[in-house]
């Protein structure tokens, strides 16, 4: 028995899981006023091609979700459906093959004084204005249109939850609108707009909740985390990401587990607890190393190893290892993504603080001034601002009268003019 690839492939195109293409079909069957029977083991079926010919209003439905014909889908009409005259003309396939979409599209349409039903197509549409948002964050970072954008975004998913078909569409839109919020307050986080971040976090919190999607509040606690970092509450930095360890998800997926324990990791150097950051950077790495390729929310497609090793050097450099610091800092530069502009630019200036604490000031003030170049035509976020200040900073204590650190400093502040 041959599987059925043209649904498959169907599938594919338009993001559709086995669950999530059964959730479209019930939808478009509710909306029409029929009982949604389909479940993952009927689209398993038309996959396997054990059902060859679905049921007339389940192929309407497929009909109207893929915008072409079943037999295009790769379904096949009983024998003694098929007619026995000669083939069609091209014209008259067309003319039928016209008809057949206009008939699924009106059918998708509801009668008159239904109200309008929510889907899960409605919920893939807009996860993928969300994937959008985060490949900007990806190369421009946080700023005010960003935020925005998120903000909209979550306010078009809360509406939509109010028509949602059924409980489990409003827990999808729930954690939609969640994560939109948290982008948001990455948004305002980054931008160290501290007391936004903290108004947006403590809105995500409570739609992830409602949600019940622990992936999400993992996400939350993990800002939260850099929130009381930036602010200088370092114990506060700690607990947050110590409670994103807690979260479900980090005992079904090691990926998460291990960003919230590199998260840790940077609490308890801040805090001076060199054996704690180590051992959280430990606990970090094991996980990581169990971690699998899955399916995963695209705000977590920044951590792997190359941002744990971004972290490392954090740590290293917070409790003295300057040389490890820069060894890890070099790692995390090897194998940053391309698209990860803003990360490539912080672990630059991390490199450059290493090579500092290493009292090579020559050497510390050109890595730091490729970030200018690496950031050329894109906005500078506050987050990166502060990190470059703590480099002027620390310069101008070591090496107050050295002439590079007074061309750095010419550099430093043209740049911001």
């Amino acid at each position: 028995m041959e599987g059925n690839e043209n649904l498959a492939d169907a599938m594919h195109n338009l993001g559709f899981k086995q669950l999530e293409l059964a959730d479209a079909v019930n939808d478009r069957l509710r909306a029409q006023g029929y009982e949604g029977t389909v479940g993952d083991r009927t689209v398993r079926n038309w996959l396997a091609g054990k059902t060859r010919w679905p049921h007339r209003r389940q192929r309407e439905a497929l009909e109207a979700l893929f915008a072409c014909t079943a037999e295009e889908l790769g379904f096949s009409p009983p024998a003694r459906q098929r007619t026995s005259t000669s083939p069609e003309g091209p014209v008259n396939r067309r003319n039928f093959l016209t008809a057949a979409g206009n008939l699924s599209a009106a059918a998708a349409i509801p009668q008159a004084g239904a109200p309008p039903v929510v889907g899960t197509s409605d919920v893939l549409r807009l996860r993928s204005g969300l994937d959008a948002l985060m490949a900007l964050d990806d190369t421009q970072g946080g700023h005010e249109a960003l935020e925005r954008a998120a903000l909209a975004g979550a306010t078009e998913a809360l509406a939509k939850q109010k028509l949602a078909a059924t409980q489990r569409i409003r827990q999808r839109l729930y954690a939609v609108a969640a994560d939109y919020t948290a982008t948001a307050a990455w948004s305002a986080l980054d931008a160290r707009r501290c007391t936004r971040a903290q108004m947006l976090l403590s809105q995500a919190h409570y739609l992830a909740g409602m949600a019940q999607d622990s992936a999400v509040e993992l996400r939350v606690w993990n800002s939260y985390a850099m929130l009381a970092h930036q602010q200088g509450r370092y114990g506060e930095a700690v607990d947050a990401a110590q409670a994103a360890q807690a979260a479900t998800i980090t005992r079904r997926d090691p990926l998460f587990a291990s960003l919230a324990h590199a998260r840790t990791a940077v609490g308890h150097s801040a805090l001076g607890d060199r054996q704690s950051a180590l051992r959280s950077l430990g606990c970090a790495q094991e996980a990581l190393d169990k971690a699998q390729a899955l399916p995963r929310p695209s705000w977590v497609a920044f951590y792997g190893s190359a941002e744990l090793a971004a972290v490392t050097s954090i740590v290293r450099d917070r409790v003295g290892d300057f040389a490890e610091a820069e060894a890890a800092s070099h790692q995390a530069l090897s194998s940053i993504p391309t698209p990860f502009l803003r990360n490539r630019a912080m672990a630059t200036t991390r490199l450059a603080l290493a090579q500092l604490h290493q009292r090579d000031k020559d050497q510390a003030c050109a890595t730091a001034s490729t970030v200018f170049s690496l950031m050329s035509g894109h906005p500078v976020p506050g987050r990166m601002r502060s990190l470059l200040g703590d480099f002027y900073r620390d310069l101008i204590t070591l090496a107050p009268n050295a002439r590079v650190a007074r061309e750095w400093e010419d550099r430093y502040r043209s740049e911001w003019s």
